[in-house]
């Protein structure tokens, strides 16, 4: 099962020009999130983010509570960096990502540094659910403009990732399992959901 970064950077990567990291201070840190509204309650289609690292504002609690356990393993990126996107993917980021990993779950989430077009934006929606095993999930709150939910399922474990467009950012979020059977599908959306309201309301300009 290939995944779901891998194979959407690399659609980027087609559709745009990559452009380099803007010049320019840095912007200012901001303290981690504290909680998180549920995705359900967020007017997502008003949101708007950043598209620069986001990373240090997921709370380390929420982390955990994704995972299911103390993080044994995380990972950020920035853009322009080479990196290990994803298992067996290493190569230059145009994006700002982060990833963590505990008992056979990776969280993930990340924002192409490229500015997104609503054209782009359907073309990427699209995408996600073209791998064999993927599809949509029915009943999943709203995350963005042009947002999908996918439910990717190989062999043991599988993947729920939310993919949208905010502004002219493209933000995306995971959580995978494997080396286990997977729980029920709405067992998946749930924690999946949970996860991308964190990940969005850090990533929120």
């Amino acid at each position: 099962m290939a995944p779901l970064t891998g194979l959407l950077t690399g659609l980027l990567a087609g559709l745009l020009a990559l452009t380099t990291a803007c010049e320019g201070d840095a912007p200012e840190p901001r303290p981690p999130l504290d909680s998180a509204a549920p995705l359900a309650e967020l007017a997502t289609d008003t949101m708007t983010v950043a598209r620069e690292d986001f990373c240090a504002r997921v709370a380390p609690a929420a982390v955990e509570e994704a995972l299911g356990a103390a993080p044994a393993d995380e990972h950020a990126w920035a853009n322009g960096e080479r990196a290990t996107l994803a298992p067996g993917l290493t190569d230059v980021a145009h994006e700002y990502g982060c990833r963590w990993s505990a008992d056979g779950t990776t969280v993930r989430a990340w924002v192409f540094a490229p500015p997104v077009t609503a054209g782009q934006a359907e073309y990427l929606r699209r995408a996600a659910t073209r791998p064999e095993g993927c599809a949509p999930v029915t009943g999943a709150p709203r995350f963005g403009s042009r947002g999908v939910a996918v439910r990717c399922s190989g062999g043991a474990g599988g993947v729920t990732a939310f993919h949208g467009l905010f502004g002219d950012a493209w933000l995306s979020c995971s959580v995978e399992t494997s080396g286990a059977e997977p729980g029920p599908p709405g067992e998946a959306l749930d924690r999946a959901s949970g996860w991308c309201a964190t990940v969005l309301q850090a990533a929120a300009a």
